[in-house]
């Protein structure tokens, strides 16, 4: 049996799901956002602002680091946002669109995140037109193998999941 047929989140929104349980999570990725916004102010710096389409991975935080189901992930994707907006009004500087890749084994129930999309939508919207047209995509798949082509991917977001690495490809 593969590992990617034994090692993925409970699916759904039942009381044993992800979704339901990933509290923990959640509340490590808010006291993360400090690296995250370290780590955007780097990329910002380094590209001499943000280009016309920030492109993010949200590679996420279960196993083999998935995006998994669970309200984390989105929760993810705005703080990101929220910061290039940020730093955009900053600097006075246009906000870019955004693409957003989601990551995960096959077996993950992306319909849960696709359901939730529609009231993420809306959220942004109500922060503002101002705010860069953003994308979100599913890439399933294994991190072991090639998921993006080269040079494609501005920000890689991973988190809970080195744990998982037992070899680096």
């Amino acid at each position: 049996m593969s590992i990617e047929a034994v090692f993925h989140m409970k699916t759904g929104n039942g009381d044993s799901s992800y979704a339901s349980n990933s509290h923990l999570q959640g509340t490590g990725l808010q006291r993360s956002l400090p690296v995250l916004q370290e780590a955007i102010n780097r990329i910002a710096k380094d590209l001499n602002g943000f280009p016309r389409c920030f492109k993010i991975a949200d590679l996420g935080c279960s196993s083999d680091l998935g995006c998994s189901s669970g309200p984390n992930t989105l929760f993810v994707v705005t703080s990101i946002l929220d910061i290039v907006h940020y730093m955009c009004s900053e600097n006075n500087s246009q906000v870019p669109q955004f693409q957003v890749f989601l990551n995960d084994l096959v077996e993950n129930d992306f319909n849960t995140i696709f359901r939730s999309l529609p009231a993420f939508y809306s959220k942004l919207k109500k922060k503002g037109d101002k705010r860069g047209a953003c994308y979100v995509y599913a890439v399933p798949g294994s991190f072991y193998s090639r998921l993006f082509p080269d040079e494609n991917i501005h920000l890689f977001h991973s988190s809970y999941a080195v744990h998982w690495l037992s070899r680096v490809g």
